[in-house]
């Protein structure tokens, strides 16, 4: 064999190799967490590991979907969950295989599946977001049911459409009765309650004061201040851990159709390490549930609020339930 055949083959057998070891150490992820949110921690993630990740970026009840009809031939790997409720209607279909049990030891028992299909990454804790200069502290509300009252007649947003709102009216149907939670759906609806697309949206119209209170996540608000902190939105927590200040977790678990579980082992003990954890406490002002991370200074500590807890496994299966609600209720959007 002449020189030039040699090196044309040597050059060949490493391309051929490299693509090999390529195939070996990339994944792909489907993400509900958008990439504002979850892209630097996967772009951390590949500089720290080697591992290539591949992202669908999309929301999650519709990724969850997707991978359910995709059945065996879904090329997904990794799915990430913005709330509980669409990871578990997978991990109920049989779509999830147990995550690495050292792994799962990371984490508080109720941030994680029973039976280790998926695993907590941050918390947020749904409050009621409201306008200071519109609204005395006074004059909020002891419980999220006090919303339906004449008092709060169109000063009330609401997002129907979003995974977390979905998530805590499922909660709520479990906690207190379909019939209850129909009866909070309606009332919303006949006391003028106004919809809007997203949590940013309805922190955006309570800052500028076109309404003067909103259901949403804590930490969309603290976005809004560390980007202005003269804005005029607060964060209220429901005492008595009432059902309106629900805790939700971000999810991630490891799906069946997975031809090799360690790189996807790795990523999912990467967002439970302390370089992630820090990431959800500083960047995107959630909760920190693993790693024994603390809250950003700005986010007061889960021991000193008393935020309602729930079986986050029981969300998956009663999420169809609750979108035929808040359709039947009239709330728009949803």
């Amino acid at each position: 064999m002449n020189r030039s055949v040699l090196t044309i083959v040597l050059v060949l057998a490493g391309i051929i190799a490299y693509s090999c070891a390529g195939s070996e150490d990339s994944i792909t992820v489907y993400s509900g967490r958008t990439e504002n949110l979850i892209g630097p921690l996967i772009e951390q993630f590949t500089e720290t590991t080697g591992i290539d990740v591949e992202v669908r970026y999309g929301q999650s009840a519709d990724l969850a979907l997707l991978i359910h009809e995709e059945g065996d031939r879904s090329p997904a790997d990794v799915f990430i969950s913005q709330s509980p409720g669409a990871i578990g209607f997978l991990a109920e279909r049989g779509r999830l295989r147990p995550i690495d049990h050292d792994t799962l030891a990371l984490l508080p028992a109720e941030f994680r599946n029973a039976e280790g299909k998926w695993a907590g990454m941050s918390g947020r804790v749904r409050v009621v977001v409201y306008n200071r200069d519109l609204v005395d502290p006074s004059e909020l509300p002891g419980s999220v049911f006090e919303l339906t009252q004449e008092r709060f007649r169109g000063q009330v947003a609401v997002a129907p459409a979003n995974g977390s709102f979905q998530d805590f009216v499922t909660a709520m149907r479990e906690i207190h009765g379909d019939e209850v939670t129909l009866g909070w759906l309606r009332g919303l609806k006949a006391n003028d309650a106004r919809s809007y697309a997203n949590n940013t949206s309805i922190v955006q119209a309570v800052g500028r004061g076109e309404i003067p209170l909103g259901l949403v996540n804590h930490y969309y608000n603290l976005r809004a201040k560390a980007e202005d902190p003269s804005v005029a939105s607060e964060n209220y927590f429901f005492p008595n851990r009432d059902i309106g200040s629900l805790i939700i977790v971000t999810a991630i678990g490891i799906l069946t159709t997975t031809d090799d579980t360690a790189p996807a082992d790795r990523l999912v003990q990467y967002m439970l390490g302390e370089q992630a954890q820090e990431f959800f406490s500083e960047q995107t002002f959630e909760y920190p549930l693993a790693g024994g991370v603390q809250p950003s200074p700005g986010l007061p500590p889960l021991a000193t609020i008393e935020v309602a807890t729930y079986d986050f496994d029981r969300l998956g299966g009663g999420l169809e339930r609750t979108k035929e609600l808040i359709d039947e209720s009239g709330l728009e959007g949803s």
